[in-house]
């Protein structure tokens, strides 16, 4: 369970702005550290520069605490400005939210990309132009640090479009996230404890009723984004995946996807009750690693000494091709085949990026 919304406010939103003021207040010996940083050049074994990890956290937390602070302090603006909350539900508010979101996201990103050495390749993106005059439904993979802010960030800045994302309530820890997703149209989902069958079916199908509504309401610039597997992956929630299946009788998906070792196996519900509610959409299938293996925090401190490329891949499916009315079996087979082409996707870049990390290695060696 997450406080309510009122001590949300209250308690974590003065806690960034203190957080920001302390940051701000290290910014001169952080610049003294950098300038040091910069004159001596380590390496690592594969010949690549050997970054301060140190500096790269401080340098992203700034700018993302920074960031929240202003961040907040224009949302508080907007509230008053839109008569105390009256007017934040039309149009022209919903418009400012955005821009909100994307000038936030925007800034987290080129911090990353200069301060940890960031690089997003997309392979294959979705055609703009294509894009800007239907809805879509962006179903991706969810894994590694920061993986929903770089396809919501690439959604807002390079598609134009206007996301409504399915997320997790814990989410909404983060109060400028907490502020802006909830003045918009968003779905968040409460986890969901051991209960009895019964009450487990009545939660999925309560689920899926807020998917609907978001779906329902996609215009020609909407994306609605869903990741299937319902949290990043990490080994045990990968077995944990296959456990549930054969629980549920389904030792055919099960096998399936014992054999896609870089995926969650997927939850198909929330992904065709969208499918259903809004016709007119397309369906984008959203590969990525780089951040994958992320799982634990030593991995994440370790990968800080050099710099991270994510590679990524866009597929579309135009809302003919889209099983919408198919039996209930041949959709869930339909996804699983697109989850299998994932991971194979994902097998095929990682195993070049070793490569590629393997000849450089070898040509520092020379």
């Amino acid at each position: 369970m997450i406080p309510p919304r009122l001590i949300r406010r209250l308690v974590l939103a003065p806690l960034v702005v203190a957080i920001a003021a302390g940051l701000v207040a290290l910014t001169p010996a952080v610049a003294v550290l950098t300038a040091v940083f910069g004159l001596v050049r380590r390496r690592t074994r594969s010949g690549r520069p050997r970054r301060g990890r140190l500096l790269r956290v401080v340098w992203v937390a700034l700018a993302w605490f920074i960031g929240e602070t202003a961040v907040l302090t224009v949302l508080l603006c907007l509230w008053i400005a839109g008569g105390f909350g009256g007017r934040l539900d039309t149009e022209p508010y919903r418009t400012r939210h955005y821009a909100v979101m994307g000038w936030f996201l925007d800034l987290v990103y080129r911090a990353a990309r200069r301060s940890c050495g960031l690089r997003v390749e997309v392979a294959a993106p979705p055609d703009a132009s294509l894009l800007g005059d239907r809805p879509v439904i962006v179903l991706s993979r969810h894994a590694g640090p920061g993986d929903s802010l770089l396809l919501v960030h690439h959604l807002l800045t390079d598609c134009g479009r206007r996301p409504r994302i399915v997320m997790k309530a814990t989410l909404q820890l983060d109060p400028s996230l907490d502020v802006v997703a909830n003045r918009l149209p968003n779905a968040f989902l409460h986890r969901r404890p051991n209960w009895a069958e019964a009450g487990a079916r009545a939660a999925s199908r309560q689920r899926a009723e807020q998917i609907k509504r978001l779906a329902a309401g996609l215009d020609a610039r909407g994306a609605l984004v869903i990741f299937p597997e319902g949290g990043n992956w990490t080994p045990l929630r990968w077995t944990r995946g296959l456990e549930r299946l054969r629980r549920q009788g389904r030792a055919d998906l099960a096998d399936r996807a014992a054999a896609m070792p870089n995926l969650l196996a997927p939850h198909s519900s929330g992904a065709f009750a969208a499918i259903a509610a809004c016709p007119d959409a397309d369906v984008i299938f959203v590969a990525h690693t780089g951040l994958d293996r992320l799982v634990s925090v030593r991995d994440v401190w370790q990968s800080l000494l050099t710099d991270v490329t994510v590679h990524a891949r866009w597929w579309r499916v135009p809302t003919a091709d889209v099983p919408r009315t198919a039996v209930r079996e041949a959709q869930v087979d339909w996804l699983y085949d697109w989850w299998e082409r994932i991971d194979a996707w994902i097998t095929e870049v990682s195993g070049d990026a070793m490569m590629g990390q393997t000849s450089t290695a070898s040509e520092a060696g020379e």
